[in-house]
């Protein structure tokens, strides 16, 4: 269900994009420009970015080194597997910890034409890794109880 929505969100936010920058687009060509889109069309881009990352890593379509595991036994491939997603667990919970201070400090920032907050885009980063820590945590759990070697 969470994947689904995620996958709607992801398209929404396209769809949001493509048209805001086409509208802005043929409003600036009319001599009429829209002068808060591209803060706007950052704002999104960065949501979607945090989206699809999380569901790029649900469907492990995420950059892996797959030559050198494929080569290993399947009970080294198990281990270094394990091992890497908590490794990769670590590296996002720091990361979070840093992006919700660094959130935190952009909110007095005013962005633009909008004078929105900077930490609305900061925010995607929260968002963004608290949705992965989620994703390798389920995966870990179902590597460790699921899909034990015999």
């Amino acid at each position: 269900m969470y994947q689904r929505i995620e996958t709607a969100c992801a398209v929404l936010l396209l769809a949001a994009i493509v048209v805001l920058v086409g509208v802005a687009s043929v409003m600036r060509s009319l001599g009429v420009p829209i002068i808060w889109s591209v803060e706007v069309a950052q704002l999104l881009f960065a949501w979607l970015c945090m989206i699809a990352a999380d569901l790029a890593m649900q469907h492990n379509r995420h950059f892996g080194l797959g030559i050198l595991l494929d080569n290993l036994p399947p009970r080294a491939q198990y281990v270094i597997g394990i091992i890497n997603t908590l490794i990769l667990i670590a590296f996002l919970a720091f990361l979070f910890v840093y992006a919700i201070h660094n959130t935190i400090l952009m909110h007095p920032r005013l962005i633009g034409a909008t004078q929105m907050h900077a930490s609305f885009v900061h925010a995607s980063l929260v968002f963004g890794l608290a949705l992965m820590l989620r994703t390798l945590a389920v995966q870990l759990l179902r590597r460790l109880f699921q899909n034990r070697l015999p």
